[in-house]
């Protein structure tokens, strides 16, 4: 998923910056090396998005991608079942597609303790919304968040292109799945966590390098198994399996994850260890979650899963420009 027209050049009508100078005439030696120093890191993170696919469609190699998440369950912990019913959810679609998704992902079983929820009833409420957002938008990127192998087998067979695999492998045949039907996958990090528990006094002796070493033999595993390399997605997974400690800790170890060469996918979206950190409730965890995001995207991570895309796409859109990667949409200011 990269940059397959390479870093955008300079507009037409851009002007080059002033040069500073020192007393001699030459420009200062740290202003050189800085502006080196930014051009590398363009380069690498353009070096980081060289598949211009994802799941065999065509992505946005310039910035980010961000999934939009539509939840079909009545007891979601963040919009409590807004999106449960047929047209609720399909708006919810329509609006994220509007505001910049590049994909959606659809679950159809909440992720903590709750009401049990079958496979039968999971795919009832994922599979026949899966198969009418492919007819309605043939191009979108779909996604299924499920641990069942059953119902992404279902769910890829009526259009979804990626396999949210949230708890890391509970289901050993979904990899297979993803391998026998084209799919992609999600190799995500749980630390042997249940479906549906919450962690209880975690330890690891040091998160981010067991937390890498898990998703990275995950995803060399997908690929052994047939998986499509250009499907194939790492994701620390916060708040599954780790406190709030944990989940800083791997933020800021971003840069081993991103290094690995595997596209890396962060779940954020006002998580638990957000608003533990701020100390604040559900409703005011959007701060919190995008300057996590806009920390992640300089760092070189490829997709966001989140419940404000508008924001999201904003952020993802600044860093890339901030990075050199993607032009300014419009450059007015002191040059018209």
């Amino acid at each position: 998923m990269g940059n397959s027209s390479g870093t955008p050049g300079p507009r037409p009508d851009a002007q080059p910056p002033a040069r500073s100078t020192s007393s001699s005439g030459t420009e200062s030696s740290a202003k050189v090396a800085g502006r080196r120093d930014s051009a590398e890191l363009s380069a690498q993170v353009a070096e980081r998005w060289t598949l211009p696919t994802f799941c065999g469609r065509p992505v946005a190699t310039d910035r980010a991608l961000v999934m939009a998440i539509v939840n079909r369950t009545p007891d979601s912990f963040y919009d409590r079942g807004a999106t449960f019913s047929d047209e609720a959810a399909m708006e919810r679609v329509a609006r994220a597609v509007d505001e910049g998704a590049d994909l959606v992902d659809i679950g159809g079983v909440k992720a903590g303790p709750g009401v049990t929820v079958d496979a039968v009833e999971e795919t009832r409420r994922v599979v026949p919304f899966v198969a009418a957002i492919r007819a309605k938008y043939p191009d979108l990127l779909i996604s299924v968040d499920t641990w069942r192998s059953d119902v992404a087998r279902a769910a890829v067979g009526v259009g979804a292109d990626l396999v949210n695999d949230t708890w890391a492998g509970a289901d050993p045949d979904l990899v297979h799945v993803a391998a026998e039907t084209g799919a992609g996958i999600v190799c995500s990090h749980t630390g042997g966590a249940v479906p549906r528990t919450r962690p209880h006094r975690v330890r690891y002796a040091d998160v981010v390098a067991e937390v890498t070493a898990t998703v990275v033999a995950a995803a060399e595993n997908a690929a052994a198994a047939g998986v499509r390399r250009d499907g194939i997605v790492i994701d620390p997974t916060h708040d599954f399996g780790k406190n709030t400690y944990h989940g800083l800790e791997l933020l800021r170890g971003i840069d081993g994850l991103v290094n690995t060469g595997w596209p890396v996918l962060m779940a954020l979206s006002n998580k638990d260890f957000i608003g533990e950190t701020l100390g604040v409730g559900l409703t005011e965890r959007v701060e919190g979650t995008l300057a996590a995001t806009a920390w992640s995207a300089a760092a070189g991570a490829r997709i966001f899963r989140v419940h404000e895309v508008a924001e999201t796409r904003r952020v993802v859109d600044m860093i890339a420009a901030i990075q050199g990667i993607r032009p300014p949409a419009r450059t007015l200011r002191g040059l018209a």
